[in-house]
């Protein structure tokens, strides 16, 4: 790996991260992510990129003018989930600025202009929506539901920007920072199995062509919350008959999340839980939990949800969905022409959403390069990627951008 692109893992590694977890807390808005955002400038202005910021905060690095002809576009995000893994995102950013390096170290004088982008907020761990920035830019997110939002200590967005010294007026779509694009790839660690395995199933690691992977789609997805009410009382003294317990209905909706989904071919997941009053001795007086539902079919993941839904009804519970990712093609002539430039390369398609995802729904021709994870592991410490395999991601991604870059026609 080359040094720059060490140099910048390096400097990356100690921001954010929580000593005793060895986990990445990276979220939006906050001083970590203030941090990131510094980062990435400074490493923009040390290459001689013009840096700008759409109106939802997103950084776009810019080598040539997307004003005169839009650009190729690259890049990723360095949000994390709580305690999540070093290489969700901050990969595909460091790849990008390495791809830079590499194309000026070939001489390389593109006909058209390159960007690198940081999303903000792809995660959604502070405010619960997904791929906020790019949702904002885009429209599908609007900037009254997304100033509303809040986080666990009761935050808004809108609160959040103020303290961050930003305007929340200025939050809303950009249909002129979505102009300058004339073609995305997200360089993306794989947030599963499927390139360390062989194709009869074994684990191999040492076949070079399964390295990096071309990503041809997205799962649908989609967040709900469920408000489960209950009644607070003394855990010593109020006998098991007399109860309302909250917990209890959350249980019922544990339980149905895993059973429906293994019954449709899904994937859900309660993953986040907020307990009132939240007392050791104290019986719940509401829950509210947020469910997490995909699958590579959305009339399956909808009926998935709906089942829940019904289970949670019976514990007088509500559901309202907070966000819907319908099934994403990336665009079929960029995943083509990819599939020209890296002949060698499997193609997948991922239960993973991601801000390529957004953008091609909107229209822009979008498309992924995933690096092996030996682990299979994401959102988590685990979360790896061989250098050798980063390296490998880092060549094919300047590969991609050369080509993408050689002819002003062929580039959309």
């Amino acid at each position: 790996m080359g040094s720059d692109f060490t140099t910048m893992w390096s400097a990356l590694e100690p921001i954010g991260r929580d000593r005793g977890s060895g986990g990445y807390r990276r979220f939006a808005w906050t001083s970590a992510d203030h941090e990131l955002r510094e980062w990435f400038a400074a490493e923009c202005a040390a290459r001689g990129l013009d840096l700008t910021e759409d109106r939802a905060g997103n950084q776009w690095a810019w080598w040539g003018d997307p004003d005169t002809t839009p650009g190729v576009v690259i890049g990723s995000h360095l949000d994390s989930v709580p305690d999540g893994g070093a290489f969700d995102g901050p990969l595909g950013v460091v790849s990008a600025l390495a791809t830079i390096d590499a194309l000026r170290a070939q001489g390389a004088a593109p006909d058209l202009p390159i960007g690198v982008v940081n999303f903000v907020d792809e995660e959604g761990a502070r405010f619960g929506i997904a791929c906020a920035g790019s949702r904002l830019i885009t429209g599908a997110l609007t900037a009254d539901r997304a100033l509303a939002l809040t986080d666990a200590d009761g935050t808004s967005m809108a609160e959040a920007w103020r303290a961050a010294g930003r305007d929340p007026s200025a939050l809303g779509p950009d249909p002129e920072a979505l102009r300058r694009v004339a073609a995305f790839v997200e360089l993306h660690v794989e947030q599963g199995k499927a390139l360390a395995l062989a194709p009869d199933g074994t684990e191999d690691l040492t076949d070079s062509a399964r390295a990096v992977a071309i990503g041809t789609g997205i799962w649908p997805h989609g967040r709900w919350r469920i408000d489960i009410p209950g009644e607070a009382n003394h855990a010593g003294t109020t006998r098991l008959a007399d109860r309302h317990d909250a917990m209890l209905g959350l249980a019922g909706v544990v339980q149905a999340t895993r059973t429906y989904a293994a019954q449709r071919g899904c994937v859900a997941t309660v993953g986040k839980v907020r307990v009132e009053p939240g007392g050791v001795n104290a019986i719940a007086s509401h829950v509210t939990a947020w469910l997490d539902a995909r699958g590579a079919d959305d009339g399956a993941v909808r009926a998935t949800v709906a089942d829940i839904e019904q289970e949670a009804s019976r514990a007088g519970a509500t559901t309202s969905e907070e966000s819907w990712t319908p099934p994403t093609t990336f665009d079929g002539d960029l995943v083509t022409r990819l599939s020209g430039i890296l002949p060698d390369a499997p193609h997948l398609a991922t239960g993973a959403g991601h801000d390529a995802g957004i953008l091609a729904t909107h229209g822009v021709p979008a498309a992924m390069l995933f690096v092996r994870n030996p682990t299979g592991v994401s959102h988590s410490p685990a979360e790896h990627a061989e250098t050798s395999d980063c390296e490998d991601g880092v060549v094919a991604l300047t590969a991609v951008v050369a080509d993408l870059c050689r002819r002003k026609d062929d580039a959309r």
